[in-house]
């Protein structure tokens, strides 16, 4: 499916709205990041977040995504989430954005980041949330091509996935507190610390014992 939309998938970022959003994205990541020396994103996409925070590595399943990827100058592989193609204790930070809801075996996929990481390596979560009115609006939308297929967990559902992992959640901000829509550009701009249900975007940073 990613591989038939992969074009209509990165022109969103250049819309009005998807541009924003991005950005607005982007910096709530940049926020909650510490320091890294080597970085993993998993579902990395078209490239367009691990660019932005120059994370030097990506996986997807999508081949068609990841030569987008590789244009932006990722070091790409053909890859699941559940079955990560490098060594235990490579990275220092695996990046998930917008990805787990797509991920088959989230949990699976959480215990690979965890094995790939070094002790003291961080994971970052991007996450729309099924508590929030924004995962009730892409619901609603079923005939979006990317949307139909995608499962949303709770935010208590994905801390205890990440604590079963051996994570310790670290921090929390949300952002993107505003009506669900896809046309006009965001102008709330706040990015908050903490969890909170009516945010559109969540991220999460936890540390691997």
């Amino acid at each position: 499916m990613f591989d038939t939309y992969y074009k209509r998938y990165d022109e969103w970022y250049e819309k009005p709205f998807g541009k924003s959003a991005y950005k607005l994205e982007l910096d709530c990541i940049k926020k909650i990041l510490n320091s890294f020396n080597l970085g993993l994103e998993v579902g990395v996409g078209t490239g367009r977040f691990a660019s932005g925070i120059n994370i030097k590595y990506g996986i997807d399943i999508s081949f068609n995504m990841l030569k987008l990827a590789k244009e932006r100058y990722i070091k790409v592989v053909k890859a699941k989430a559940e079955n990560l193609p490098f060594k235990n204790n490579s990275f220092d930070l695996v990046l998930i954005v917008v990805s787990i809801c797509f991920i088959k075996y989230p949990f699976l996929a959480l215990k690979e980041a965890y094995r790939v990481l070094r002790n003291g390596g961080r994971v970052v979560l991007g996450l729309i949330l099924s508590d929030s009115p924004w995962a009730d609006y892409y619901k609603r939308k079923r005939e979006h091509p990317i949307y139909k297929i995608a499962t949303f967990y709770s935010y208590y559902e994905v801390v205890s996935m990440l604590e079963l992992s051996g994570f310790r959640i670290l921090r929390v901000l949300s952002t993107l507190f505003e009506k669900p829509q896809e046309e006009k550009p965001i102008e709330n701009l706040e990015i908050r610390e903490g969890y909170y249900k009516e945010a559109g975007f969540t991220c999460i940073e936890a540390l691997k014992l």
